[in-house]
């Protein structure tokens, strides 16, 4: 909530203990200060930094000599101070020229004067004390999630099964290789003659030429 003006050295103390003041001059009787009073409510309530921010509202009719120090004669009128000066006047009910001239104002105020949103872990102090938590010593472990996958327990079971009957089904595969007729050091079958009818050679194959067959 904005503070509320009660004197001249209010309004001073306030200028001087904050490096930006927004201030609405405002008065009771004039309806465009009541339309806009609940937009600048909510702009205090979201940049309001105690002793770098101030957002604060002064009645002209009951502090007339600080309006007239700065010339206030219209309602409603904003004034941004930045270390003392007036950097922006806004005159009129003008929510969106107010938000604009705040937001650029609260820039000025330094680090640490715009509000954020925060990360909701606590914290982390050094050696490994959590802020609001117990310290993780050499004697425990951080525990870590184990996750169980159904499907390469299958494959290796099955793999192991596959690799198991095989070397059941060949009893001696170096024997099997060696007897092979496809290993290279084993010398090849010596051919067999051809035999003819009764069991005895066959003879040669024997061609015959057109004049054989003339002279026939």
């Amino acid at each position: 909530m904005p503070d509320q003006i009660t004197s001249a050295a209010d309004w001073r103390s306030t200028v001087s203990s904050n490096a930006v003041v927004v201030a609405d001059f405002y008065a009771d009787w004039c309806g465009p200060c009541k339309m806009i009073a609940p937009h600048f409510e909510s702009l205090a309530n979201k940049y309001a930094k105690p002793r770098k921010i101030a957002f604060v509202k002064v009645n002209v009719d009951n502090q007339g000599e600080v309006a007239q120090q700065y010339g206030v004669r219209a309602m409603p009128t904003f004034l941004i101070l930045h270390n003392g000066s007036v950097i922006k006047t806004i005159q009129g009910a003008n929510p969106p020229a107010l938000t604009s001239a705040v937001e650029a104002a609260i820039k000025l105020a330094g680090p640490g004067a715009v509000g954020g949103s925060s990360f909701s872990s606590g914290g982390q102090r050094l050696g490994g004390t959590p802020v609001g938590g117990q310290r993780v010593g050499s004697g425990q472990r951080v525990a870590r999630p184990i996750s169980w996958d159904i499907s390469q327990w299958v494959n290796a079971v099955l793999s192991f099964l596959g690799l198991y009957f095989v070397s059941l089904l060949s009893l001696d595969p170096y024997k099997s290789a060696e007897a092979s007729r496809f290993n290279k050091k084993n010398p090849p079958p010596a051919a067999k003659p051809a035999t003819g009818p009764g069991g005895r050679p066959a003879g040669r194959a024997t061609f015959k030429t057109l004049n054989d067959l003339g002279s026939e």
